[in-house]
């Protein structure tokens, strides 16, 4: 039986050291859509184990608030493996994958899910995987990986994925192409498509955290990561509609939709032609408005 995917809404998604409760326990009260723990990168080696032991009591501390709530893991096999053993949760929304290169990969560990949401009662296929493009093989496989078993988000890691091209640093125009190769992916197996021109590592200069989300949106991805609380509100305004964005949207359906009830073949609203794609735009933003509770 084909389980469909629930696409999530991620406009701003907040890492958060596991092993650091005081940050922990504030997680949920920070504003973000989603939380996501991390084993990886904020770890360090000698605290791998440790980490392991704290995340379930976090990832249901996080749920019962009510906000999402990932699990970055570690790309080696022998850790992703004891990685997603302690994070299996109820509670958990999904599991964050990094430096994925196959689609066969995540198959792999989609079939450990499988045996996981059993043994522990979860629904079956509800713990979604975001994946993150961050080697040259995963970028060539992009299309293959979108399209794996639970994967309902796709974004380029910049940071990783700069190093590996033999980057000096991660410039934010020489990166663009390549996250709207991983865009595009996305797009055409109809999961979220995460990203921003800049660095997540942005925390003294917030104006040009702002510039990069607003460019993010304005080239079509729908939510960023983050890793201060304070860039939590930018990414949600950035990836959010404007009131005027939502009330032009309705404007346009309404016109279409009375000029489709009379038969009228040419739609103008405000001396500008109202087409198909507009009127597909408009409903977007008007589903994205309500998932959101704005307007």
């Amino acid at each position: 039986m084909r389980v469909e995917k629930t696409i999530p809404a991620w406009r701003s998604m907040l890492y958060v050291p596991v092993t650091n409760e005081r940050f922990v326990a504030k997680a949920a009260a920070r504003g973000a859509d989603a939380i996501k723990l991390d084993l990886e990168d904020s770890i360090p080696a000698s605290e791998k184990a440790r980490a392991r032991t704290l995340v379930k009591d976090a990832v249901a501390l996080i749920a019962n608030a009510g906000v999402d709530v990932l699990v970055r893991i570690n790309r080696p096999l022998r850790l992703a493996v004891p990685d997603i053993e302690a994070s299996v949760w109820p509670g958990l929304t999904g599991l964050v994958l990094p430096k994925v290169e196959s689609a066969d990969q995540v198959v792999l560990l989609a079939e450990l899910v499988d045996e996981l949401e059993i043994e522990r009662g979860l629904t079956p296929r509800s713990v979604g995987f975001m994946v993150l493009i961050e080697t040259a093989k995963g970028y060539a496989e992009a299309r293959a990986i979108a399209h794996a078993p639970r994967v309902v988000a796709l974004a380029l890691g910049q940071e990783d994925f700069a190093a590996a091209m033999g980057m000096a640093e991660p410039d934010a125009e020489a990166l663009i192409p390549p996250m709207q190769h991983v865009q595009v992916a996305a797009r055409e197996a109809g999961v979220l498509p995460i990203g921003y021109p800049g660095s997540i590592a942005v925390v003294d200069d917030l104006e040009s955290f702002r510039a990069g989300a607003i460019r993010g949106r304005a080239l079509g991805f729908d939510g960023g990561a983050c890793i201060h609380p304070a860039q939590v509100p930018i990414l949600n305004e950035a990836f959010s509609p404007t009131a005027d964005e939502i009330a032009y949207a309705r404007r346009v359906i309404e016109v279409y939709d009375e000029a489709t009830a009379a038969g009228t073949g040419a739609i103008s609203l405000d001396g500008k032609m109202i087409d198909v794609p507009i009127v597909d735009r408009a409903q977007r933003i008007v589903e994205k408005a309500k998932r959101f509770g704005l307007g």
